[in-house]
Protein backbone atom coordinates (compact mmCIF):
# COMPACT_ATOMS: atom_id res chain seq x y z
CA UNK A 1 0.00 0.00 0.00
CA UNK A 2 1.54 3.70 -0.75
CA UNK A 3 -1.39 5.74 0.35
CA UNK A 4 -4.15 6.77 2.38
CA UNK A 5 -6.56 8.88 2.53
CA UNK A 6 -9.28 9.31 5.15
CA UNK A 7 -12.39 12.16 5.43
CA UNK A 8 -14.64 12.19 8.16
CA UNK A 9 -14.17 9.49 9.88
CA UNK A 10 -15.33 9.85 13.38
CA UNK A 11 -13.20 11.86 15.54
CA UNK A 12 -10.74 11.92 12.17
CA UNK A 13 -11.81 15.39 10.15
CA UNK A 14 -9.17 14.55 7.65
CA UNK A 15 -6.13 12.63 7.33
CA UNK A 16 -3.85 11.44 4.52
CA UNK A 17 -0.72 8.98 4.99
CA UNK A 18 1.96 7.92 3.12
CA UNK A 19 3.74 4.50 3.64
CA UNK A 20 6.87 2.73 3.44
CA UNK A 21 7.61 -0.79 2.91
CA UNK A 22 8.19 -3.19 5.10
CA UNK A 23 6.85 -2.99 8.94
CA UNK A 24 4.57 -0.08 9.46
CA UNK A 25 3.98 0.15 13.24
CA UNK A 26 0.87 2.35 14.98
CA UNK A 27 1.14 3.18 18.19
CA UNK A 28 -0.63 5.94 20.07
CA UNK A 29 -2.82 6.33 23.73
CA UNK A 30 -5.95 3.90 24.02
CA UNK A 31 -9.07 5.76 22.83
CA UNK A 32 -6.72 7.73 20.22
CA UNK A 33 -8.76 6.15 16.96
CA UNK A 34 -5.78 3.04 16.37
CA UNK A 35 -8.46 0.48 15.41
CA UNK A 36 -10.58 2.61 13.80
CA UNK A 37 -8.47 3.78 11.38
CA UNK A 38 -7.18 0.31 10.78
CA UNK A 39 -10.94 -0.91 10.40
CA UNK A 40 -11.40 2.07 7.42
CA UNK A 41 -7.99 0.00 6.11
CA UNK A 42 -9.45 -3.23 6.12
CA UNK A 43 -12.97 -2.34 4.88
CA UNK A 44 -11.37 -1.11 1.63
CA UNK A 45 -10.64 -4.73 0.56
CA UNK A 46 -13.93 -6.21 2.33
CA UNK A 47 -13.31 -7.31 5.68
CA UNK A 48 -16.40 -5.64 7.95
CA UNK A 49 -17.97 -2.24 7.21
CA UNK A 50 -16.28 1.33 7.43
CA UNK A 51 -17.40 4.87 8.77
CA UNK A 52 -15.36 7.34 6.67
CA UNK A 53 -17.49 9.80 4.91
CA UNK A 54 -14.38 9.24 1.84
CA UNK A 55 -11.77 6.63 2.41
CA UNK A 56 -9.17 6.28 -0.58
CA UNK A 57 -6.20 3.51 -0.62
CA UNK A 58 -3.46 3.71 -2.87
CA UNK A 59 -1.89 0.42 -3.32
CA UNK A 60 0.74 -1.27 -6.70
CA UNK A 61 -1.26 -4.45 -8.51
CA UNK A 62 -0.62 -7.37 -6.98
CA UNK A 63 1.08 -9.92 -9.30
CA UNK A 64 -1.26 -12.66 -8.24
CA UNK A 65 -4.43 -10.27 -9.59
CA UNK A 66 -6.31 -10.66 -12.40
CA UNK A 67 -9.99 -9.88 -13.55
CA UNK A 68 -12.02 -10.23 -16.13
CA UNK A 69 -14.39 -8.08 -14.63
CA UNK A 70 -12.19 -4.90 -14.12
CA UNK A 71 -9.40 -3.39 -15.66
CA UNK A 72 -6.46 -3.15 -13.30
CA UNK A 73 -3.89 -0.84 -13.46
CA UNK A 74 -0.30 -0.89 -12.32
CA UNK A 75 -1.64 1.80 -9.67
CA UNK A 76 -5.12 0.33 -8.15
CA UNK A 77 -7.13 3.08 -6.23
CA UNK A 78 -9.89 1.76 -4.16
CA UNK A 79 -12.41 4.79 -3.10
CA UNK A 80 -15.47 4.28 -0.75
CA UNK A 81 -18.38 7.25 -0.45
CA UNK A 82 -20.65 6.86 2.67
CA UNK A 83 -23.76 8.47 2.60
CA UNK A 84 -27.23 6.28 2.63
CA UNK A 85 -25.18 3.43 2.41
CA UNK A 86 -21.21 2.43 1.11
CA UNK A 87 -20.07 2.56 -1.97
CA UNK A 88 -17.48 1.17 -3.51
CA UNK A 89 -14.96 1.85 -6.71
CA UNK A 90 -11.98 0.40 -7.97
CA UNK A 91 -10.12 2.75 -10.51
CA UNK A 92 -13.21 4.22 -11.10
CA UNK A 93 -15.42 1.27 -11.76
CA UNK A 94 -18.05 0.52 -9.29
CA UNK A 95 -17.38 -2.43 -7.44
CA UNK A 96 -18.82 -4.87 -4.92
CA UNK A 97 -17.43 -5.60 -0.82
CA UNK A 98 -17.67 -9.55 -1.66
CA UNK A 99 -15.70 -8.55 -5.14
CA UNK A 100 -12.67 -6.68 -3.19
CA UNK A 101 -12.65 -9.32 -0.89
CA UNK A 102 -12.59 -11.94 -3.50
CA UNK A 103 -9.98 -9.59 -5.61
CA UNK A 104 -7.82 -8.99 -2.80
CA UNK A 105 -7.76 -12.54 -0.81
CA UNK A 106 -4.88 -14.04 -1.58
CA UNK A 107 -2.84 -10.44 -1.62
CA UNK A 108 -4.33 -9.18 2.00
CA UNK A 109 -4.14 -10.97 5.02
CA UNK A 110 -5.81 -9.82 7.93
CA UNK A 111 -4.78 -11.82 11.50
CA UNK A 112 -7.30 -10.98 13.90
CA UNK A 113 -7.84 -12.16 17.07
CA UNK A 114 -11.36 -12.87 17.02
CA UNK A 115 -10.27 -14.76 13.69
CA UNK A 116 -10.02 -18.43 14.08
CA UNK A 117 -9.16 -19.14 9.86
CA UNK A 118 -5.78 -20.40 8.44
CA UNK A 119 -5.93 -23.57 10.07
CA UNK A 120 -8.29 -25.72 8.17
CA UNK A 121 -7.59 -28.97 6.98
CA UNK A 122 -7.23 -27.54 3.39
CA UNK A 123 -5.19 -24.67 4.37
CA UNK A 124 -2.53 -27.24 6.76
CA UNK A 125 -2.89 -29.56 3.52
CA UNK A 126 -1.88 -26.92 0.93
CA UNK A 127 1.03 -25.94 3.74
CA UNK A 128 2.51 -29.65 3.76
CA UNK A 129 2.16 -30.09 -0.70
CA UNK A 130 3.92 -26.56 -0.86
CA UNK A 131 7.13 -27.31 1.23
CA UNK A 132 6.96 -30.87 -0.58
CA UNK A 133 7.04 -28.99 -3.91
CA UNK A 134 9.55 -26.74 -3.30
CA UNK A 135 12.29 -29.09 -2.40
CA UNK A 136 10.53 -32.36 -4.51
CA UNK A 137 10.00 -32.42 -8.33
CA UNK A 138 8.51 -36.14 -8.21
CA UNK A 139 6.24 -35.29 -5.12
CA UNK A 140 5.15 -32.14 -7.70
CA UNK A 141 4.08 -34.92 -10.65
CA UNK A 142 2.71 -36.95 -7.55
CA UNK A 143 0.13 -34.32 -7.07
CA UNK A 144 -0.58 -33.13 -10.36
CA UNK A 145 -1.38 -36.59 -11.40
CA UNK A 146 -3.67 -37.12 -8.50
CA UNK A 147 -5.26 -34.24 -9.39
CA UNK A 148 -5.74 -34.60 -13.00
CA UNK A 149 -7.02 -38.06 -12.55
CA UNK A 150 -9.07 -37.31 -9.75
CA UNK A 151 -10.86 -34.65 -11.70
CA UNK A 152 -12.10 -36.94 -14.47
CA UNK A 153 -12.95 -39.29 -11.94
CA UNK A 154 -15.04 -36.83 -10.53
CA UNK A 155 -16.76 -36.13 -13.80
CA UNK A 156 -17.20 -39.59 -14.48
CA UNK A 157 -19.02 -40.52 -10.93
CA UNK A 158 -21.27 -37.39 -11.82
CA UNK A 159 -22.20 -38.70 -15.06
CA UNK A 160 -22.87 -42.55 -13.68
CA UNK A 161 -25.01 -40.76 -10.83
CA UNK A 162 -26.97 -38.57 -13.38
CA UNK A 163 -27.73 -42.46 -14.72
CA UNK A 164 -28.35 -43.67 -11.85
CA UNK A 165 -30.91 -40.91 -11.12
CA UNK A 166 -32.43 -41.11 -14.69
CA UNK A 167 -32.57 -45.07 -15.00
CA UNK A 168 -36.45 -45.07 -14.34
CA UNK A 169 -37.07 -42.04 -16.60
CA UNK A 170 -35.07 -43.84 -19.08
CA UNK A 171 -36.66 -47.34 -18.82
CA UNK A 172 -39.73 -45.12 -19.53
CA UNK A 173 -37.91 -43.65 -22.30
CA UNK A 174 -36.92 -46.81 -23.84
CA UNK A 175 -40.38 -48.21 -23.73
CA UNK A 176 -42.14 -45.59 -25.47
CA UNK A 177 -39.49 -44.95 -28.20
CA UNK A 178 -40.06 -48.74 -28.67
CA UNK A 179 -44.22 -48.66 -28.74
CA UNK A 180 -43.83 -45.36 -31.32
CA UNK A 181 -41.15 -47.73 -33.72
CA UNK A 182 -43.21 -50.46 -33.79
CA UNK A 183 -46.85 -48.96 -34.54
CA UNK A 184 -45.12 -46.54 -37.65
CA UNK A 185 -43.45 -50.44 -38.78
CA UNK A 186 -46.67 -52.27 -38.42
CA UNK A 187 -48.36 -49.35 -40.73
CA UNK A 188 -45.55 -49.57 -42.65
CA UNK A 189 -46.16 -46.51 -44.94
CA UNK A 190 -44.72 -45.62 -47.98
CA UNK A 191 -44.22 -42.33 -49.77
CA UNK A 192 -47.55 -41.07 -52.09
CA UNK A 193 -49.53 -44.25 -51.10
CA UNK A 194 -52.08 -41.80 -49.24
CA UNK A 195 -52.79 -40.47 -52.50
CA UNK A 196 -53.01 -43.64 -54.30
CA UNK A 197 -55.85 -45.06 -51.80
CA UNK A 198 -57.83 -41.77 -52.26
CA UNK A 199 -57.87 -42.00 -55.66
CA UNK A 200 -58.97 -45.59 -55.32
CA UNK A 201 -61.37 -44.90 -52.83
CA UNK A 202 -62.92 -42.03 -55.12
CA UNK A 203 -63.24 -44.87 -58.23
CA UNK A 204 -64.72 -47.11 -55.53
CA UNK A 205 -67.43 -44.84 -55.07
CA UNK A 206 -68.19 -43.86 -59.12
CA UNK A 207 -68.42 -47.80 -59.68
CA UNK A 208 -71.89 -48.73 -60.47
CA UNK A 209 -72.19 -45.54 -62.42
CA UNK A 210 -69.09 -46.43 -64.55
CA UNK A 211 -70.73 -49.97 -65.01
CA UNK A 212 -73.98 -48.35 -66.15
CA UNK A 213 -72.54 -45.71 -68.56
CA UNK A 214 -70.58 -48.07 -70.36
CA UNK A 215 -73.08 -50.75 -71.10
CA UNK A 216 -75.51 -47.57 -72.36
CA UNK A 217 -72.19 -46.13 -74.37
CA UNK A 218 -71.94 -49.93 -76.36
CA UNK A 219 -74.87 -49.20 -78.16
CA UNK A 220 -72.48 -47.33 -80.37
CA UNK A 221 -70.50 -49.61 -81.57
CA UNK A 222 -73.80 -51.25 -82.95
CA UNK A 223 -74.16 -48.05 -85.54
CA UNK A 224 -70.31 -48.43 -86.17
CA UNK A 225 -70.61 -50.07 -89.90
CA UNK A 226 -73.24 -48.29 -90.93
CA UNK A 227 -71.77 -45.13 -90.21
CA UNK A 228 -68.30 -46.41 -92.22
CA UNK A 229 -70.71 -47.46 -95.46
CA UNK A 230 -72.27 -43.61 -95.42
CA UNK A 231 -68.36 -42.56 -95.73
CA UNK A 232 -67.97 -44.86 -98.36
CA UNK A 233 -71.02 -44.11 -100.30
CA UNK A 234 -70.53 -40.23 -100.27
CA UNK A 235 -66.27 -41.01 -101.52
CA UNK A 236 -65.24 -39.43 -98.01
CA UNK A 237 -62.46 -40.14 -95.88
CA UNK A 238 -63.75 -42.51 -93.52
CA UNK A 239 -60.56 -42.99 -91.63
CA UNK A 240 -60.98 -39.79 -89.00
CA UNK A 241 -64.27 -42.04 -88.00
CA UNK A 242 -62.39 -45.02 -88.03
CA UNK A 243 -59.60 -44.41 -86.17
CA UNK A 244 -61.80 -42.56 -83.30
CA UNK A 245 -63.94 -45.75 -82.85
CA UNK A 246 -60.78 -47.66 -82.53
CA UNK A 247 -59.20 -45.45 -79.78
CA UNK A 248 -62.61 -45.57 -78.08
CA UNK A 249 -63.00 -49.10 -77.76
CA UNK A 250 -59.18 -49.69 -76.21
CA UNK A 251 -60.49 -46.83 -73.89
CA UNK A 252 -63.63 -48.78 -73.19
CA UNK A 253 -62.12 -52.01 -72.79
CA UNK A 254 -59.44 -50.40 -70.39
CA UNK A 255 -62.28 -48.92 -68.36
CA UNK A 256 -64.22 -52.17 -68.19
CA UNK A 257 -60.68 -53.62 -66.99
CA UNK A 258 -60.51 -51.00 -64.00
CA UNK A 259 -64.08 -51.68 -62.90
CA UNK A 260 -63.26 -55.90 -63.10
CA UNK A 261 -60.19 -55.11 -60.84
CA UNK A 262 -62.00 -52.70 -58.39
CA UNK A 263 -64.75 -55.12 -57.91
CA UNK A 264 -61.93 -57.27 -56.64
CA UNK A 265 -60.56 -54.73 -54.14
CA UNK A 266 -61.62 -55.37 -50.38
CA UNK A 267 -63.32 -51.76 -50.00
CA UNK A 268 -63.04 -52.36 -46.21
CA UNK A 269 -59.80 -52.63 -46.62
CA UNK A 270 -58.90 -49.89 -48.46
CA UNK A 271 -60.92 -47.70 -46.02
CA UNK A 272 -59.25 -49.01 -42.93
CA UNK A 273 -55.82 -48.40 -44.98
CA UNK A 274 -56.73 -45.00 -45.26
CA UNK A 275 -57.78 -44.45 -41.61
CA UNK A 276 -53.89 -45.88 -40.35
CA UNK A 277 -52.76 -43.98 -42.28
CA UNK A 278 -54.39 -40.96 -41.62
CA UNK A 279 -54.01 -41.48 -37.98
CA UNK A 280 -50.12 -40.81 -38.66
CA UNK A 281 -50.13 -38.14 -40.70
CA UNK A 282 -51.68 -36.41 -38.02
CA UNK A 283 -49.77 -37.24 -35.23
CA UNK A 284 -46.82 -36.98 -37.12
CA UNK A 285 -47.06 -35.03 -40.21
CA UNK A 286 -47.31 -36.05 -43.63
CA UNK A 287 -46.24 -39.58 -44.69
CA UNK A 288 -42.32 -38.19 -45.02
CA UNK A 289 -42.19 -36.71 -42.26
CA UNK A 290 -43.82 -39.88 -40.24
CA UNK A 291 -40.55 -41.99 -42.12
CA UNK A 292 -37.88 -39.08 -40.74
CA UNK A 293 -39.53 -39.46 -37.22
CA UNK A 294 -39.48 -43.43 -37.27
CA UNK A 295 -35.56 -42.49 -38.53
CA UNK A 296 -34.98 -40.15 -35.47
CA UNK A 297 -36.78 -42.60 -33.06
CA UNK A 298 -35.00 -45.46 -34.06
CA UNK A 299 -31.59 -43.32 -33.38
CA UNK A 300 -32.73 -42.57 -30.23
CA UNK A 301 -33.42 -46.14 -28.92
CA UNK A 302 -30.21 -46.88 -29.70
CA UNK A 303 -28.82 -44.16 -27.92
CA UNK A 304 -31.04 -44.93 -24.89
CA UNK A 305 -29.73 -48.52 -25.36
CA UNK A 306 -26.10 -47.28 -25.78
CA UNK A 307 -26.57 -45.45 -22.56
CA UNK A 308 -27.44 -48.65 -20.57
CA UNK A 309 -23.55 -50.07 -22.10
CA UNK A 310 -22.35 -46.54 -20.97
CA UNK A 311 -23.06 -47.46 -17.30
CA UNK A 312 -22.10 -50.46 -17.00
CA UNK A 313 -18.22 -49.56 -18.98
CA UNK A 314 -18.67 -46.64 -16.13
CA UNK A 315 -19.08 -49.03 -13.21
CA UNK A 316 -16.13 -50.86 -14.53
CA UNK A 317 -13.76 -47.81 -15.30
CA UNK A 318 -14.64 -46.35 -11.62
CA UNK A 319 -13.96 -49.55 -9.66
CA UNK A 320 -10.56 -49.82 -11.45
CA UNK A 321 -9.73 -45.73 -11.33
CA UNK A 322 -10.64 -45.56 -7.35
CA UNK A 323 -7.98 -48.42 -6.71
CA UNK A 324 -5.69 -46.22 -8.57
CA UNK A 325 -6.31 -43.34 -6.60
CA UNK A 326 -6.23 -44.72 -3.24
CA UNK A 327 -2.50 -46.36 -4.17
CA UNK A 328 -1.43 -42.48 -5.23
CA UNK A 329 -3.85 -41.08 -2.41
CA UNK A 330 -1.74 -43.27 0.16
CA UNK A 331 1.72 -42.14 -1.16
CA UNK A 332 0.60 -38.27 -0.57
CA UNK A 333 -0.37 -39.26 2.47
CA UNK A 334 3.12 -41.09 3.73
CA UNK A 335 5.02 -38.10 2.14
CA UNK A 336 2.81 -35.43 4.17
CA UNK A 337 2.72 -37.00 7.73
CA UNK A 338 6.53 -37.75 7.10
CA UNK A 339 6.86 -33.80 6.22
CA UNK A 340 4.59 -32.84 8.74
CA UNK A 341 7.33 -34.47 11.02
CA UNK A 342 10.11 -31.93 10.26
CA UNK A 343 7.94 -28.71 10.54
CA UNK A 344 6.61 -29.47 13.65
CA UNK A 345 10.43 -29.73 14.80
CA UNK A 346 11.57 -26.67 12.86
CA UNK A 347 8.35 -24.75 14.43
CA UNK A 348 9.24 -25.91 18.09
CA UNK A 349 12.20 -23.36 18.12
CA UNK A 350 9.88 -20.46 17.26
CA UNK A 351 6.85 -21.75 19.14
CA UNK A 352 9.61 -21.94 22.42
CA UNK A 353 10.69 -18.49 22.11
CA UNK A 354 6.85 -17.15 21.94
CA UNK A 355 6.39 -19.45 25.15
CA UNK A 356 4.25 -21.84 23.38
CA UNK A 357 3.85 -25.86 23.77
CA UNK A 358 5.20 -28.21 20.54
CA UNK A 359 2.52 -28.91 17.97
CA UNK A 360 2.13 -32.05 16.62
CA UNK A 361 -0.40 -32.21 12.78
CA UNK A 362 -2.68 -34.52 13.19
CA UNK A 363 -4.03 -36.85 10.34
CA UNK A 364 -7.67 -38.48 10.04
CA UNK A 365 -8.33 -40.53 7.13
CA UNK A 366 -11.35 -39.98 5.12
CA UNK A 367 -12.27 -40.86 1.26
CA UNK A 368 -11.24 -39.94 -1.93
CA UNK A 369 -11.46 -35.90 -1.65
CA UNK A 370 -9.58 -33.26 -4.14
CA UNK A 371 -6.57 -33.52 -1.80
CA UNK A 372 -6.52 -36.99 -1.38
CA UNK A 373 -7.36 -38.60 1.96
CA UNK A 374 -6.07 -36.53 4.53
CA UNK A 375 -7.79 -34.62 7.20
CA UNK A 376 -5.36 -32.49 8.74
CA UNK A 377 -5.61 -30.29 12.37
CA UNK A 378 -3.01 -29.11 14.78
CA UNK A 379 -2.37 -30.13 18.40
CA UNK A 380 -1.10 -28.01 20.36
CA UNK A 381 -0.28 -29.75 24.10
CA UNK A 382 -3.57 -31.06 24.90
CA UNK A 383 -5.36 -28.61 22.44
CA UNK A 384 -7.02 -28.51 19.14
CA UNK A 385 -6.75 -25.24 17.30
CA UNK A 386 -10.51 -24.79 17.69
CA UNK A 387 -10.04 -24.64 21.01
CA UNK A 388 -7.00 -22.03 21.43
CA UNK A 389 -6.64 -18.44 23.02
CA UNK A 390 -6.74 -15.39 20.41
CA UNK A 391 -3.07 -15.31 21.36
CA UNK A 392 -1.80 -18.84 21.20
CA UNK A 393 -3.94 -18.94 17.84
CA UNK A 394 -2.50 -15.62 16.11
CA UNK A 395 1.11 -16.78 17.53
CA UNK A 396 1.11 -20.02 15.94
CA UNK A 397 -0.41 -18.80 12.71
CA UNK A 398 3.09 -16.02 12.89
CA UNK A 399 5.12 -19.12 13.11
CA UNK A 400 3.80 -20.71 10.35
CA UNK A 401 3.86 -17.64 8.18
CA UNK A 402 7.79 -17.56 9.57
CA UNK A 403 8.22 -21.39 8.01
CA UNK A 404 6.46 -20.65 4.55
CA UNK A 405 8.16 -17.90 4.26
CA UNK A 406 11.39 -19.54 4.97
CA UNK A 407 10.75 -22.17 2.10
CA UNK A 408 10.04 -19.08 -0.08
CA UNK A 409 6.51 -20.63 -0.81
CA UNK A 410 5.09 -17.01 0.14
CA UNK A 411 5.48 -14.43 -2.67
CA UNK A 412 4.53 -11.44 -0.50
CA UNK A 413 1.61 -8.96 -0.49
CA UNK A 414 -0.02 -7.28 2.96
CA UNK A 415 -0.47 -8.58 6.09
CA UNK A 416 -2.79 -6.60 8.80
CA UNK A 417 -2.31 -7.27 12.32
CA UNK A 418 -4.44 -6.79 14.77
CA UNK A 419 -3.20 -6.23 18.38
CA UNK A 420 -0.85 -8.96 17.49
CA UNK A 421 1.44 -8.40 21.00
CA UNK A 422 -1.09 -7.33 23.19
CA UNK A 423 -1.19 -8.87 26.47
CA UNK A 424 2.48 -10.44 26.12
CA UNK A 425 5.26 -11.13 28.73
CA UNK A 426 8.41 -9.41 27.53
CA UNK A 427 10.60 -12.51 26.49
CA UNK A 428 7.12 -13.00 24.26
CA UNK A 429 6.96 -9.69 22.79
CA UNK A 430 10.13 -9.51 21.91
CA UNK A 431 9.88 -13.07 19.92
CA UNK A 432 7.04 -11.83 18.27
CA UNK A 433 8.72 -8.59 17.43
CA UNK A 434 11.39 -10.59 15.83
CA UNK A 435 9.06 -13.32 14.32
CA UNK A 436 7.31 -9.95 12.36
CA UNK A 437 10.42 -8.19 11.60
CA UNK A 438 11.33 -11.18 9.78
CA UNK A 439 8.06 -11.73 7.70
CA UNK A 440 8.22 -7.89 6.72
CA UNK A 441 11.51 -8.40 4.73
CA UNK A 442 9.03 -10.64 2.55
CA UNK A 443 5.35 -8.59 3.47
CA UNK A 444 4.61 -4.87 3.56
CA UNK A 445 2.71 -5.70 7.73
CA UNK A 446 0.53 -3.45 9.07
CA UNK A 447 0.41 -3.69 12.96
CA UNK A 448 -0.97 -1.71 16.05
CA UNK A 449 1.38 -2.31 18.71
CA UNK A 450 1.44 -1.90 22.40
CA UNK A 451 4.98 -3.02 22.89
CA UNK A 452 8.20 -1.29 22.55
CA UNK A 453 10.35 -3.95 21.11
CA UNK A 454 8.18 -4.33 17.75
CA UNK A 455 7.71 -0.50 17.33
CA UNK A 456 11.72 -0.51 17.95
CA UNK A 457 11.98 -2.94 14.76
CA UNK A 458 9.85 -0.92 12.34
CA UNK A 459 10.75 0.46 9.42
CA UNK A 460 7.77 3.46 9.37
CA UNK A 461 6.01 4.47 12.97
CA UNK A 462 3.06 6.22 12.81
CA UNK A 463 1.55 7.91 15.86
CA UNK A 464 -2.42 8.08 16.27
CA UNK A 465 -2.88 10.53 19.32
CA UNK A 466 -6.31 12.95 20.10
CA UNK A 467 -6.25 16.46 21.33
CA UNK A 468 -9.79 17.95 22.13
CA UNK A 469 -11.81 14.83 21.32
CA UNK A 470 -10.07 15.24 17.39
CA UNK A 471 -7.42 12.45 16.20
CA UNK A 472 -4.59 12.52 14.25
CA UNK A 473 -1.89 10.93 12.36
CA UNK A 474 1.56 11.67 12.56
CA UNK A 475 4.88 9.90 10.56
CA UNK A 476 7.17 10.04 13.66
CA UNK A 477 10.84 11.59 13.06
CA UNK A 478 13.48 9.54 15.12
CA UNK A 479 13.49 11.68 17.84
CA UNK A 480 9.74 11.42 18.02
CA UNK A 481 10.03 7.74 17.81
CA UNK A 482 12.31 7.40 20.88
CA UNK A 483 9.51 9.78 22.31
CA UNK A 484 6.73 7.47 22.19
CA UNK A 485 8.86 4.36 22.70
CA UNK A 486 9.62 5.53 26.04
CA UNK A 487 5.87 6.50 26.82
CA UNK A 488 4.76 2.83 25.68
CA UNK A 489 7.56 1.43 28.46
CA UNK A 490 7.32 3.95 31.31
CA UNK A 491 3.75 5.40 30.29
CA UNK A 492 2.77 9.11 29.82
CA UNK A 493 5.23 10.25 32.14
CA UNK A 494 8.01 8.68 31.10
CA UNK A 495 11.40 8.79 33.24
CA UNK A 496 15.16 8.76 32.13
CA UNK A 497 15.20 4.68 32.27
CA UNK A 498 12.09 4.56 29.89
CA UNK A 499 13.88 6.95 27.15
CA UNK A 500 17.42 5.21 27.63
CA UNK A 501 15.99 1.98 27.05
CA UNK A 502 13.71 3.59 24.08
CA UNK A 503 17.18 4.57 22.87
CA UNK A 504 18.95 1.00 23.19
CA UNK A 505 16.06 -0.75 21.38
CA UNK A 506 16.66 1.50 18.72
CA UNK A 507 20.04 1.45 18.42
CA UNK A 508 19.68 -2.61 17.82
CA UNK A 509 18.26 -1.61 14.40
Amino acid sequence: MQRLYLKELLTFAESELEFDSGLVVLTGPSGAGKSVLMQSVLSSFGHGGGEAKICEVTLDKPEKINSEAYELDDELTIRSLKKDRIRFYLNGQNISKKALQALFVSSIKYLSVRDKGGFESAVLLDLLDDSLKSRNKSYKKLIKEYQQRYKHYNIKLSELFKIKEDEKKLSELIEFTTYEIEKIKEIDPKNGEDEELIRIKQQLSKIDKINDALLQSNMIFESESSILEVFRLLGKDETYFADTMSQLRIDFEETQSLTEELADINVEEILDRLEKISGLKNRYGSIGETLDYLVLKEKELTAYQMIEQDKSTLESFLSLEYNELMILAQRISRSRQKEAKKIEERLAVYLKDLKLPRVKFIFEGVNLLPLGIDHVDILMGHSVTSTLSGGEFNRLRLALLVIAMEEKREEGGVIILDEIDANVSGDESIAIASMISKLSSVYQIFAISHQAHLSALADQHILVGKVSGNSYVKVLNEEERIVEISRIIGGEKSNKEAIAFAKMLRAKV
